[in-house]
């Protein structure tokens, strides 16, 4: 049984949130096209098995729709979860954040924001799971950890997908684990 499966029979079980039935080949293909993304594919076997959708408000949840619905979601509300991350970071470097690393800033926020841009090629692509946790997407690929995302604030939350369940939804955060490396983010976890 795959992480993605093993999850997504995990979140079921423990009812925290409306769970519709799971994508099918043809819908993956309509939404990784649309939004030129590719999901790991410990991701799309949990998507394939269902499809959380809605989650009871809590008091004090910035996210009004924290699982993106790949399936009814409004496209421009998709959108905008896909590229939440990135746009953040993006707009901190506008206002003139700007690492040594990185060499010299630009001088304009025009240029330092397409300089960073550059750098963004290398970056892990993104994929939301939930509100501002993250998936390295990629076909291909699975047992990559889940990251808490916001700005250059990134946490480990969950050394794979199935873990980040358990942490999320199931137990509360504890215990550690050796990192692996994921291209760009990673530097910002190298002292978690």
């Amino acid at each position: 049984m795959t992480l993605g499966v093993r999850a997504a029979r995990l979140l079921a079980s423990l009812d925290c949130c409306r769970i519709e039935r799971g994508l099918t080949d043809a819908e993956f293909d309509r939404i990784e096209a649309q939004y030129d993304i590719e999901f790991a594919d410990d991701h799309r076997a949990f998507l394939a098995t269902g499809l959380p959708v809605e989650s009871p408000h809590e008091e004090g949840q910035t996210w009004t729709h924290p699982w993106p619905d790949w399936r009814n979601g409004d496209p421009a509300a998709l959108r905008a979860h896909i590229d939440w991350e990135t746009d953040y970071v993006i707009d901190l470097v506008r206002d003139g954040y700007w690492e040594t690393r990185w060499g010299n800033r630009p001088v304009t926020p025009h240029d330092a924001v397409g300089a960073f841009r550059r750098r963004l090629r290398i970056a892990a692509p993104m994929v939301p799971i939930y509100a501002h946790r993250y998936l390295p997407g990629g076909h291909g690929t699975s047992g990559r950890p889940v990251l808490s995302m916001r700005g250059f604030d990134i946490i480990y939350y969950g050394r794979d997908l199935l873990n980040y369940i358990v942490r999320e939804f199931a137990e509360p955060l504890s215990g550690a684990w050796p990192p692996p490396r994921i291209a760009f983010w990673g530097h910002y976890l190298e002292d978690e």
